[in-house]
């Protein structure tokens, strides 16, 4: 088994920062590609920002240019930088490790989400 613990979440105005981080721990041998993804309120979970192993990275059209995803491969560790926040970036935020090598198989696997508000 993979475990995703999250942290960082939490109450901001509008224009503030937060950093998002997910660690994993458990038994695998690589984890190909970390992200995060949202869901608000009454709409679909989406793709926020995703980066691979060596480093390439992926971002939602709504985000760019204001958060920011890193990884340290040798912690397992995922960020989310998350700057010029607004109202609509509330929602809970997953981490998730797509790809992760074990033995005899390749899963994805789900932290427990961690929530985001932005107040105005």
């Amino acid at each position: 088994q993979v475990q995703l613990v999250e942290s960082g979440g939490g109450l901001v105005q509008t224009g503030g920062s937060l950093r998002l981080s997910c660690a994993a721990s458990g038994s695998f041998f690589k984890i190909n590609a970390m992200g995060w993804h949202r869901q608000a309120p009454g709409k679909q979970r989406e793709l926020v920002a995703v980066t691979d192993s060596g480093g390439s990275t992926t971002y939602a059209n709504s985000i760019k240019g204001r958060f920011t995803i890193s990884r340290d491969n040798a912690k397992n560790t995922v960020y989310l930088q998350m700057n010029s926040l607004k109202a609509e970036d509330t929602a809970v935020y997953y981490c998730a490790a797509h790809g992760v090598v074990q033995v005899g198989a390749v899963n994805d696997y789900w932290g427990q989400g961690t929530q985001v508000t932005v107040s105005s």
